[in-house]
């Protein structure tokens, strides 16, 4: 098997790149620009914040998420209740914190879906033939039409309500984009000389793939997932706000903005906080993915 529609150069006009040349010149280069680069450290640096919080909540808060203090209800911002207090009693701050790990990790399956399967419908489009891609990316197109939120509440709705089931949901309506950037990125690299040479050379439809196309077509969806963490957690954060994601007294950022809604007058920091933190994660998603399309452009 090989890939279609690849270009026939004559063999003495093609030539694998020197061994240990110029793909470690490019790798190196793509390492000094990351060291380099203060806008990505200033994104990722807060993320690391957000990742710590998702993965030993106890080292950022000493506060119990789900048994709070009545006598301390409704306590604003200060430096003992950095958040503030709930109508239990209960440290808004801490709720965040412990409350990270089932949002991000959710977002994380949800991610990891839409890649894994978007990158096999991306690749077998560009790589099957024509009739192939044609059929694919119709596939694509229909899930393109329909809301990515709405697909996400037909899946959660037809199942019980949970972080699989939401993490599914939200998965498959992000199939379509990675479907669409891995597929554009290998037409482009299967027609550079190094693929052609490759299959020159006696390389395997699936060594080629596995060794040259993906690797050098990586940039643009790493990018793309920085981002769609970040669309992620807001979906997740909103079915969790309509009462589809973890049951209380777990938190969740979602439900942590649904119990402050009926507060919003005496506590707004029940609810504007953690939406503060929602939205500040987003952008620095959006921000880290920016920059991870500067760094991976060629």
């Amino acid at each position: 098997m090989s890939l279609e529609l690849l270009p026939t150069a004559p063999v003495h006009e093609v030539a694998l790149p020197p061994a240990g040349g110029g793909a470690v010149r490019t790798g190196q280069g793509k390492r000094g620009t990351i060291l380099r680069s203060a806008g990505l450290w200033l994104t990722v640096i807060p993320l690391l914040v957000v990742v710590g919080w998702a993965f030993l909540p106890g080292l950022f808060s000493g506060f119990d998420p789900i048994s709070g203090i009545p006598k301390e209800k409704f306590q604003p911002p200060s430096s003992g209740h950095w958040f503030g207090t709930d109508h239990l009693g209960r440290d808004v701050y801490a709720r965040v914190v412990h409350g990270t790990s089932q949002t991000l990790l959710t977002a994380g399956l949800a991610v990891l879906i839409g890649v894994v399967v978007g990158t096999a419908f991306g690749l077998f489009a560009a790589t099957a033939g024509r009739a192939a891609d044609a059929s694919t990316m119709r596939l694509v197109d229909v899930l393109l039409a329909v809301p990515g939120f709405l697909i996400s509440l037909i899946i959660v709705t037809a199942f019980a309500p949970g972080p699989i089931s939401l993490g599914v949901g939200v998965g498959i309506a992000s199939i379509a984009s990675f479907a669409r950037v891995v597929r554009s990125e290998v037409l482009r690299v299967r027609n550079l000389d190094y693929i052609e040479a490759a299959f020159l050379n006696g390389g395997s439809y699936w060594s080629v793939v596995w060794k040259h196309v993906l690797p050098n077509s990586c940039g643009p969806v790493l990018a793309l997932l920085a981002v769609d963490l970040g669309a992620a957690i807001l979906a997740i954060s909103g079915l969790g706000f309509l009462g589809f994601g973890a049951p209380p007294p777990t938190p969740e950022w979602g439900l942590l903005i649904s119990e402050g809604r009926q507060y919003l007058a005496g506590a707004w920091w029940m609810t504007s906080l953690p939406g503060l933190v929602i939205v500040l994660t987003v952008v620095l998603l959006a921000g880290l993915g920016r920059q991870l399309l500067k760094i991976f452009r060629f």
